[in-house]
């Protein structure tokens, strides 16, 4: 049953996010003014490039990577011109790789249909390829100062609160709600309140006080005007989709080094779990309950069972699949050691900064440098470093 507590004006609620923006926004690298071009409020491509980093990754990894990314590419006529392996390599650490091709995409569409300049209009942004209707409308408004809605988690979250709207996450109905009622309040709101402030407000509460779980109400500069947190429904919404179990996939991983310190590394398939990204030879089993074993690794290799020697276990978290890495090292013998195919290839340890490599793919692989002495005695599984 709704709450018959009465719910605000969308202009109050605009109001009132956009002057407690004003006075405690995060210092965020994205969100420096632009210099120079008075129709730009921010550089649009620094924009674009953290829009789209913070799609399913934290604020404080993205803060992490977003300068040593535009270091390597300050223009989107750089990143347009860029190989995607060089792409790949700088965006590692965020995973869901297949945003960094999306990007690189956009970058070039728009260097080829656009001359190089991000277009202002949310209907030419969402044409780009990785462009959906949220990033489209947040370049526009945060970028360009467009009078757009914008809906994501957090301000769906802090919505469905303030109006006492016991949603579910993630369900369409509920996000058109969303999307409908943000589109009022900047309705209501245009030529009084800026709208840039009031979706960025909305957005930094649903971060930092509207969060999932137990919100902080006493923080909440909305917290006079909630309807749910006046019903005492607040903790509740939304209420949790049911969600499908994680697939498990063991993968079985080779640590191979030559004589000269290079590490054999492969390139994976495509499409699939980091597509076309590299990695050290690797066993993947999917369906099964544990990793193949030394024998069968072995065989697969081509190589004896004394030739392994387990350097660690450990579990790695996809958004679909929880990937259990069993981490081996290889000794090969001279006539052992080059690439099995074509897909297969040496690298000398300076390269791999350039070479686009999943995040547990780098720290087995930094563990093979670290651990390249050989050990004494029954090897035995430790923990990676992070």
């Amino acid at each position: 049953m709704r709450s018959t507590v009465p719910v605000p004006g969308s202009r109050e609620i605009a109001r009132v996010i956009a002057d407690w923006f004003s006075r405690g926004a995060r210092d965020l690298p994205w969100r420096r003014e632009a210099v120079g071009d008075p129709g730009v409020r921010r550089d649009p491509y620094r924009v674009l490039v953290s829009e789209i980093m913070l799609q399913q990754t934290q604020v404080s990894r993205v803060v992490e990577r977003f300068d040593p990314f535009l270091a390597h590419f300050p223009t989107i006529d750089r990143l347009a011109e860029a190989d995607e392996a060089s792409v790949l390599a700088a965006w590692s650490g965020l995973g869901y790789y297949r945003r960094a091709r999306l990007l690189h995409a956009a970058a070039r569409h728009i260097q080829r249909e656009h001359d190089g300049r991000i277009p202002t209009d949310p209907a030419r942004l969402a044409e780009l390829p990785g462009v959906g209707r949220y990033t489209a409308g947040a370049v526009a408004c945060f970028a360009f100062g467009a009078s757009v809605p914008i809906v994501d988690g957090n301000i769906a979250r802090v919505l469905f609160r303030v109006f006492d709207r016991r949603a579910v996450q993630g369900d369409a109905a509920d996000m058109r709600w969303a999307w409908e009622t943000a589109d009022q309040i900047v309705r209501a709101s245009s030529g009084h309140v800026p709208i840039p402030a009031i979706n960025e407000g909305l957005m930094e509460l649903g971060a930092t006080v509207c969060v999932p779980g137990e919100p902080r109400c006493s923080r909440c500069p909305l917290a006079a005007l909630c309807a749910g947190g006046a019903a005492g429904t607040a903790n509740q919404i939304p209420s949790p989709r049911k969600t499908t179990a994680r697939k498990s996939v063991f993968c079985s991983t080779a640590l191979i080094m030559d004589r000269r310190g290079r590490i054999l590394l492969e390139r994976r398939p495509s499409p699939g779990m980091w597509s076309l990204m590299w990695q050290a030879p690797t066993l993947e089993r999917e369906g099964v309950r544990r990793h193949a074993g030394a024998a069968r690794f072995a065989a697969w290799l081509g190589v004896g069972v004394s030739a392994l020697e387990r350097l660690a276990r450990f579990r790695h978290q996809t958004s679909h699949r929880t990937v259990h890495f069993e981490c081996w090292r290889v000794r090969l013998d001279a006539s052992q050691a080059r690439p099995i195919s074509a897909s297969r290839r040496w690298v000398e340890p300076g390269e791999l900064p350039g070479i686009g490599l999943s995040s547990p793919q780098a720290r087995m692989i930094a563990s093979a440098f670290s651990a390249s002495s050989p050990r004494r005695g029954s090897p035995r599984a430790r923990t990676l470093p992070r």
